[in-house]
């Protein structure tokens, strides 16, 4: 199985305000929670989930449209997300609602039920989603001890 690695770095800067940092170029983002816990000033991790969703299936859409030769105009997306508590009162997203805006009308573009029934399964991040996404996570004190995550890899152990 082939596989890459992607990294993305966060670093707080203050009450629930992050710089999020890409690498490659690419211009941090600042992400915070709404009021009452944050200050609104950029998008909180639950609006980024959705633009993520919303962005790959468009992006997605784009590529299989090219790939049959067509050439697209601009596509406009819109999501919505159900935020609901689950059993245990935790707020949880447990559906979202894509809806894509083609620029051309019926006719305009060749293969497109073949493109529309394929488009989804190249989006990663919604294929992702969908299958569930294993989370591994490590949380290590100012020394590097591990505090919770798989302590095989402190020194010395």
């Amino acid at each position: 199985m082939e596989t890459k690695t992607i990294e993305v770095h966060l670093e707080q800067q203050e009450g629930y305000a992050f710089r999020v940092s890409f690498g490659d170029g690419i211009d941090d983002l600042m992400t915070d929670e709404p009021a009452p816990l944050g200050a609104g000033a950029g998008p909180n991790p639950s609006r980024l989930l959705l633009a993520a969703i919303a962005n790959c299936l468009a992006a997605s859409l784009t590529f299989a449209l090219r790939k049959f030769g067509n050439a697209p105009g601009p596509l406009r997306a819109k999501i919505s997300g159900e935020m609901a508590r689950n059993e245990a009162g935790r707020w949880r997203i447990p559906r979202v609602r894509a809806e894509i805006d083609m620029a051309e009308g019926p006719g305009a573009h060749k293969s497109l039920e073949r493109i529309l029934a394929q488009f989804e399964d190249f989006c990663v991040v919604t294929q992702s989603v969908r299958d569930g996404i294993e989370v591994d996570v490590v949380v290590r004190d100012a020394d590097g001890r591990v505090l919770v995550g798989d302590k095989s890899f402190e020194a010395g152990a």
